[in-house]
């Protein structure tokens, strides 16, 4: 994308007591960009999200929207739409007058608001159903119509907060796709808080991971995943192939020395890491590359992916293949290569592991 910021955020500071929540958050979003607010309960996106929304004040820093301040803009009068997990619907109004609440509060003509209505309902695939009285819908029914009440006013921003918390996981995957669609085809700039990393990574075009109140890491999700800029990011997506090693140089070249064996790295770090092996980067029988040998302890299926623990001199291992693979039974041994398209990655340990980084 190379459209201009839409909204900056710059430097935001915020407390609540003595409890600092939010530490000098700074990043840009373009127009059009859908951009997700990921990380753990208690990390500050919610309350980021609420700043943003003029629902909270912020101790310190700024926001522009379209190059403007809007700091002291109230949030009816910065023109952004919200959607909450609970976003509970009016229960005395059908779809119709749910979705044609804000319109009315906006005094627009009758007519265009018939329009309106008419056009979000089948952009949300709820075009009939008018009618209904919303108590009678399913929960995914409802969460769109809920949605076409935060599309219809046409808000600049729609910030959307744990939108797909409280249904089911089959019924949240679909609407995952659909949201997407409507998201993109809309071209509607977008926040999307979710503590759930599919849900950012299907949805989103870029990533803000945050973690006690700060900015970890971001980028898009292909990135944040293939490249954990750091050992937390790394846990909190689920990478559990974390051992530590010695980082050396030999020749000009740098390698890291660990239980399963040296490992080529392209950062100049020396003394004590943590390597990161990527789930996937195993080849089954593999002659390129890093070869490994060890046991295969647990086969776990999972649809079109087999998940398999693996013990290589006493270090348990966890990677993914094709359910047809030709995998061993358990118990047998197993022989496998890392791809040496896949790198290595290495993070420096020091006084915060954490936060220190390298590759």
């Amino acid at each position: 994308m190379n459209n201009p910021a839409a909204l900056r955020i710059t430097n935001i500071y915020k407390a609540f007591a003595d409890k600092q929540v939010l530490t000098g958050i700074t990043f840009d979003i373009r127009s059009g960009e859908i951009v997700a607010f990921l990380g753990p309960s208690g990390c500050g996106k919610s309350t980021l999200l609420s700043i943003i929304a003029g629902i909270e004040k912020q101790d310190d820093g700024n926001i522009y929207w379209m190059g403007a301040p809007i700091d002291h803009v109230p949030p009816h009068r910065r023109g952004f739409g919200l959607m909450f997990q609970d976003n509970v619907l009016f229960p005395h109004l059908n779809v119709f007058e749910n979705v044609a609440f804000g319109l009315k509060m906006s005094a627009m003509e009758k007519e265009k608001i018939l329009v309106k209505v008419s056009d979000t309902l089948e952009l949300v695939g709820l075009k009939g159903l008018e009618n209904r009285d919303v108590n009678s819908l399913s929960g995914g029914e409802q969460q769109r119509v809920a949605l076409a009440r935060a599309l219809a006013p046409q808000p600049g921003l729609l910030m959307l907060d744990e939108p797909l918390g409280s249904i089911d996981r089959s019924l949240r995957e679909r609407l995952m796709s659909e949201l997407r669609r409507i998201l993109r085809q809309m071209q509607q700039t977008a926040i999307y808080v979710t503590h759930d990393q599919e849900e950012a990574f299907a949805i989103s075009y870029r990533i803000v991971l945050m973690r006690q109140g700060k900015v970890e890491q971001i980028g898009k999700p292909e990135e944040i995943y293939r490249r954990p800029a750091t050992l937390f990011t790394a846990r909190f997506l689920g990478l559990t192939n974390l051992i530590p090693g010695n980082a050396r140089a030999e020749n000009n070249q740098h390698f890291v020395d660990t239980s399963l064996g040296s490992f080529p790295i392209s950062k100049p770090l020396q003394g004590p890491v943590t390597v990161l092996i990527r789930p996937e980067s195993a080849i089954l029988n593999g002659h390129t590359g890093v070869l490994l040998q060890g046991k295969l302890v647990e086969k776990t299926f999972r649809g079109n992916l087999c998940q398999v623990r693996i013990s290589i001199n006493g270090t348990l291992l966890e990677f993914n293949f094709l359910s047809n693979s030709d995998l061993p039974n358990e118990g047998e041994e197993i022989q496998l290569s890392l791809n040496p398209q896949d790198p290595i990655i290495a993070y420096k340990s020091g006084p915060d592991q954490l936060t220190n980084r390298g590759n």
